[in-house]
C-alpha cells in the first residue's frame, strides 16, 4: 500500500470481509515495519549524540584536571 487512497480503493473493491481484513492487516504490518525502522534510526542518532557529548565531557574533565 502506497497511500491511504490506494488502501481505500482496495477496501472498496474487495469482494468480501475476509479480503478487507487481509488488506487492513497488511496495512498495519506495513505501518509497524515503518515505525520500527524510524525508531531504530532515531535510536542510532540519539546514541551518536550521547557518545559525542560523553567524549566532550571527558575532554572538559581532562582540561580541568590539567588546570588544577
Amino acid at each position: 500500500m502506497g497511500s491511504v487512497v490506494e488502501l481505500y480503493e482496495a477496501l472498496a473493491s474487495a469482494p468480501d470481509e475476509r479480503a478487507r481484513a487481509r488488506l487492513i492487516a497488511a496495512a498495519f504490518e506495513h505501518f509497524r515495519v515503518e515505525i520500527t525502522a524510524a525508531i531504530e534510526r532515531d535510536r542510532n542518532i540519539l546514541l551518536m549524540w550521547i557518545i559525542t557529548l560523553m567524549l566532550a565531557q571527558v575532554g572538559v574533565f581532562a582540561a580541568l584536571v590539567k588546570l588544577l
